[in-house]
């Protein structure tokens, strides 16, 4: 049996320019943060008693006999990238909800991909875990997604990333000390605006005209850099929070599903209460929202947003981790041990030859 930890992720700028419709022509770049809120998966190979070969629980209870059978697109597809034949039974846990911001599909993905292939024996590095996360979901599942989301996921930690014109990734961890960046996670409020949405059907609101928001995303392209400045500076914060308002500004304007009046008015109340700055952690419509506010100033937004789910959080720096691993409970090698060991007693058994006669 094996159990997966994979972190879900806030995007503070550079959202949009991790599409490969962009970067491929123009290279892109996403300053981001895997948090302490995570996906669990739980995987181990199914015994050949039951009469399903497949067992996926989530939201809902599949059993199936092949894995074309299978409803869910991760898990199906998945198993097919791995070429898994076996019986197997995943189920699936998640400290926060679907369709709501944080990247939890391709956490899910991640996840599930380091939990089957620790299943196989194999110890994918985190950059392989970020390839395959990013295969799985925009090519064998054909979802309109970035590819920020499967490398927060994979490697953790608060980081620079960098898309370039040949399809590569690089990851660059911020070189600031930790009271600095206790102090940027000190700044930050996640709340949940209760909006689900599918990131994906957001995304191609806009994404199918990203060439025609070449000046919105080249803006949000360079905001990455300057925010970079501004935490390596150890200067005041209260600049991050200015550049985050100004990247919602731009956001905002890239698509009518971007924002809509529920999540205007969350952020006029914010501000009022005395929020710097803020943005939706996700494509858009809904799901939560991270503001950027003093510390002293915390109190006075939550109790102007009292109707919505404050989640504290800090910064992860694991990534995608096997948690619990016990391949005893793999089925098959125990009755190869129990073959083995009976081979072995019946041998013990055997009388030896008698010597020839003289």
């Amino acid at each position: 049996m094996i159990i997966s930890r994979t972190p879900y992720r806030i995007s503070f700028f550079g959202g949009g320019t991790d599409y490969p419709a962009w970067y491929r022509q123009h290279g892109g770049a996403v300053l981001g943060a895997a948090i302490d809120k995570y996906c669990y998966l739980t995987c181990r190979h199914l015994p050949p008693f039951f009469e399903h070969r497949y067992r996926i629980v989530y939201s809902r209870i599949e059993d199936c006999q092949t894995v074309a059978e299978i409803s869910h697109p991760a898990v199906r597809a998945v198993l097919t990238h791995l070429g898994i034949d076996r019986g197997v039974e995943i189920h699936h846990d998640g400290d926060l909800p679907a369709r709501s911001g944080m990247g939890s599909s391709s956490s899910f993905t991640v996840g599930l991909l380091n939990a089957l292939h620790a299943l196989e024996g194999r110890m994918p590095s985190r950059r392989q875990l970020a390839a395959e996360g990013i295969h799985v979901e925009q090519h064998l599942i054909g979802e309109t997604v970035g590819s920020q989301d499967q490398v927060l996921a994979a490697f953790g930690g608060v980081n620079k990333l960098l898309f370039t014109e040949d399809d590569q990734f690089s990851v660059h961890p911020l070189t600031i000390g930790r009271s600095r960046l206790a102090d940027l996670n000190d700044h930050l409020l996640l709340l949940y605006t209760g909006i689900t949405r599918t990131a994906s059907e957001v995304a191609a609101s806009y994404v199918a005209n990203l060439d025609g928001r070449r000046r919105d995303l080249r803006i949000l392209r360079d905001l990455v850099e300057e925010a970079v400045a501004i935490l390596a500076s150890g200067t005041g914060l209260s600049a991050f929070g200015e550049l985050l308002h100004e990247a919602w500004q731009v956001k905002r304007g890239m698509g009518a599903a971007v924002t809509n009046d529920r999540v205007d008015e969350i952020y006029r109340e914010a501000r009022a209460a005395g929020a710097i700055g803020g943005k939706l952690t996700g494509a858009g419509g809904g799901g939560f929202m991270l503001l950027f506010a003093p510390p002293g100033a915390h109190r006075a937004v939550r109790e102007r947003l009292h109707r919505l789910l404050a989640v504290p959080f800090r910064f992860d720096s694991g990534g995608s981790q096997i948690i619990f691993l016990d391949r005893e409970q793999d089925y098959e090698r125990e009755e190869a041990v129990r073959a083995r060991q009976h081979l072995d007693a019946f041998a013990e058994l055997q009388l030896p030859r008698a010597a020839p006669a003289a």
